[in-house]
C-alpha cells in the first residue's frame, strides 16, 4: 500500500500537477507515520448512539408497568428536546450544499433526537392511538421527521432512516426475515412488487433533480443505492412468477435497470453499487435463462451440462473478478 501510494505521488510529480517541492513534503510527511483516530472515533459515537437508544426501548420495555406511560413519554420528549436543541443551537443551518457540524458529537447528537423521536411517534400510537387506526401515519410522520432532519442538518444516517421509513409506508418490507419468508408480500402481491419499482424510480428521479438544482448532491449515492436494491429484489422476486406476461415484464425492468446503475455507477465510481448491480444482474439473469430452457428436455445431453457446470461457476468467478478490477482501474485513471 506505501509502495502504490509512493507511485501515485511520482506520477502526479511526472504530470506537472504537483512540484518536487511538494513531493519531498508528501515524502517527509508520510515519514512521521501519523495516523487518524476520526474514522475509529466515529464509530463508537455511532454505536453508542445505537446502545443509548436500544438502552431507552429495554428501559421502556422492562419498566412499563412500573414507571407508567405518561412518565416515559415524558421522558423521551426530555431527552429528544435536549438534543434537538443543542443541534439548532450549533447547526449552520439549511444549506443547498454540504455542510458539517463544527464539533463531530453533534452529528450523531441529530440522530440519536431523530431516532427517539421515531420511538416516541411509534410508543404514542400504539399506546393512546393519537392517529386512530391509520397506522401509516404513524409511519409516514417519523418519515417526514426525518427527511427534515436530513436535510437540514445534513445527516446521511438520518438521511437512510427516512428512506426506510418511505419504503415502509408504501408497504414494503425491510426485515430480513420477511425476505427470505414464503409469504413475503412482494410473491404474493404483484401491486406492490409494481409500487416497489415505482419506489425505486422516483428516489432515481428525485437525484436527477437534485442534481440539477444542486441540492444536497451528496446525497444522490443513498438515494441511488436504495433504488438499486429495491427495484432488483421486486424484479427478481418476481421471475419466479408462474405468469409468463409477468416475469418477462420484470425480466425487462431488471435489463433497463442494470443498465442505468452500470452507467451509474461510473458516474458515482461507487464500487459498492457496481459490485451490487452485477450480483442482482448475475442472479436475475441466471432465472431468467433456467425460464427460458424450463421446457426443454436435456435428457439427451444431461452428462454434458454436469460436465460444464463447473465450468460455468469458475468462468462466472473469473469474470466477476476481472470485471471489478476493471472498474478499479477505470474510476482511478
Amino acid at each position: 500500500m506505501e509502495k502504490f501510494k509512493e507511485q501515485s505521488a511520482f506520477h502526479l510529480c511526472e504530470k506537472g500537477l504537483i512540484t518536487e517541492n511538494q513531493l519531498e513534503e508528501v515524502k517527509n510527511y508520510r515519514s512521521l507515520n501519523i495516523f487518524s483516530l476520526n474514522a475509529e472515533l466515529k464509530l463508537f459515537l455511532y454505536l453508542s448512539v445505537l446502545l443509548f437508544t436500544s438502552g431507552i426501548g429495554i428501559l421502556i420495555y422492562e419498566n412499563i408497568d412500573s414507571i407508567g406511560h405518561i412518565a416515559i413519554l415524558l421522558l423521551l420528549l426530555i431527552v429528544i428536546a435536549v438534543c434537538f436543541f443543542y443541534c439548532f443551537k450549533y447547526s449552520k443551518g439549511f444549506q443547498k450544499e454540504e455542510i458539517t457540524f463544527e464539533h463531530p458529537v453533534l452529528e450523531y447528537l441529530v440522530l440519536a433526537g431523530n431516532i427517539l423521536t421515531c420511538i416516541f411517534i411509534g410508543y404514542l400510537q400504539f399506546q393512546y392511538k393519537p392517529f386512530g387506526e391509520h397506522y401509516g401515519l404513524a409511519t409516514l410522520v417519523p418519515t417526514v421527521v426525518s427527511f427534515f432532519c436530513a436535510y437540514y442538518f445534513d445527516n446521511r444516517s438520518v438521511l437512510t432512516i427516512a428512506i426506510t421509513g418511505l419504503a415502509a409506508y408504501v408497504g414494503l418490507s425491510v426485515t430480513p426475515q420477511d425476505i427470505f419468508n414464503d409469504s413475503n408480500n412482494l410473491y404474493a402481491s404483484q401491486s406492490l412488487s409494481y409500487s416497489a419499482v415505482m419506489l425505486g424510480v422516483l428516489l432515481v428521479l428525485w437525484t436527477i433533480y437534485s442534481s440539477r438544482i444542486s441540492l444536497k448532491t451528496h446525497f444522490g449515492l443513498v438515494f441511488i443505492t436504495f433504488a438499486l436494491h429495491i427495484i432488483s429484489v421486486a424484479t427478481i422476486s418476481n421471475l419466479t412468477s408462474y405468469d409468463t406476461l409477468n416475469w418477462m415484464i420484470f425480466a425487462l425492468i431488471l435489463g433497463g435497470s442494470t443498465y442505468y446503475f452500470y452507467k451509474v455507477s461510473y458516474q458515482f465510481k461507487a464500487m459498492s453499487l457496481y459490485v451490487f448491480m452485477i450480483i442482482y444482474a448475475y442472479i436475475g439473469g441466471n432465472i431468467v435463462l433456467f425460464r427460458v430452457f424450463e421446457n426443454v428436455d436435456f435428457s439427451d445431453i444431461w452428462e454434458l451440462l454436469i460436465f460444464l457446470l463447473p465450468a460455468y461457476f469458475v468462468g462466472s468467478i473469473i469474470m466477476f473478478i476481472k470485471l471489478i478490477k476493471n472498474f478499479h482501474k477505470e474510476i482511478a485513471e
